[in-house]
């Protein structure tokens, strides 16, 4: 009898999309507070695009420093669960799941193992594979810097750097619903749809630069860092608050330093780095807002997993719009 194995594919050295390479591994076995899940859809990020590439470099104790430490790729991912181990409580054979990988990587892979107790959620009937498979990326980063971070509020005038990609148009709909007046920018193309998703006012960056006028606001989002905290600072009213999930070392200083004194700070918390029981809640704060129709994750593309290295081109080449995913 031939041993079960899966599709993944393997990244073994630092570079650019070229070096994903399509790989046959055994079918893994659940641990005791695992799951083993079919693999339905999965997502292709910028975040997944930079650990590829062992960018920053900064990041690469976390990564490896020579080469990738888990050599798999692909983080947020959605399927159904096949196997269970014994101690598991919280799910059973045949439920439709969503949730991420993490550090181990593996997502783009036809099955994955997972533990319970991490960032792993029910998914419900009302959002398909592909939608569910990047609640982790956009949407979940975009819920912790708005209200974990920045402590949005009702009224306070946000402004969205990159209003169209998978954490902006996340960040506008999660914006909107809280309450705030929302600003985004985007490129001529992605207009309408930055409107659509409940932006109040649109600036074509093409056009004008979003940081040049005279409007001051409470709240920059600075998607993937188009900015910075320097730039950004004229445009900010007091005790207002530039937020990036991009870090830098230029961001990190500007972290430490905006601390002192009482004028506009720069704030920075890994949402990766938050415990799984924090992430879990903010993704069940999420589905009641996809539930009552104010939350639609925005996909751009759908790959074949086949495809995967060609989805990784077109992240890198700034033009997508919301989510790509690979099925």
């Amino acid at each position: 009898m031939t041993a079960a194995t899966i599709s993944a594919w393997s990244v073994s050295r630092y570079g650019a999309p070229e070096r994903l390479v399509p790989v046959t591994r055994p079918m893994p076995e659940p641990g005791p507070t695992e799951v083993l899940i079919r693999v339905r859809a999965s997502a292709v990020t910028r975040a997944d695009g930079m650990m590829r590439a062992g960018r920053p470099l900064f990041a690469r104790p976390f990564l490896g420093f020579r080469r990738p430490r888990h050599d798999l790729s692909g983080t947020g991912l959605s399927g159904e669960v096949i196997a269970v181990g014994q101690n598991v409580r919280r799910f059973a054979v045949g439920d439709a799941v969503f949730g991420e990988a993490g550090m181990n990587f593996g997502a783009n892979a036809t099955h994955i193992c997972l533990d319970e107790a991490g960032t792993l959620m029910k998914k419900p009937d009302g959002l398909s594979y592909e939608e569910a498979a990047v609640m982790c990326d956009g949407p979940l980063t975009s819920y912790h810097f708005l209200h974990a971070v920045a402590r949005l509020q009702p009224g306070e005038r946000l402004l969205v750097l990159a209003g169209a990609g998978s954490l902006g148009s996340a960040a506008i709909q999660i914006a909107a619903a809280a309450g705030a007046e929302v600003t985004a920018s985007c490129s001529t193309r992605n207009v309408a749809t930055v409107g659509a998703l409940g932006a109040g006012r649109v600036i074509d960056y093409t056009r004008r630069d979003p940081l040049d006028g005279p409007e001051t606001y409470d709240v920059i989002f600075d998607t993937i860092g188009v900015a910075s905290f320097a730039k950004a600072r004229a445009r900010l009213a007091e005790g207002g608050r530039y937020l990036c999930p991009v870090l830098t070392l230029g961001l990190l200083g500007s972290v430490l330093r905006s601390r002192v004194g009482d004028g506009p700070r720069a704030l920075f918390s890994a949402a990766g780095l938050q415990p799984p029981e924090i992430l879990r809640g903010h993704l069940d704060r999420l589905l009641d807002m996809a539930a009552a129709g104010a939350l639609t994750p925005v996909l751009d593309r759908v790959y074949p997993l086949s495809d995967l290295v060609e989805a990784h081109r077109h992240v890198e080449s700034g033009h997508k719009r919301g989510n790509v995913v690979v099925v």
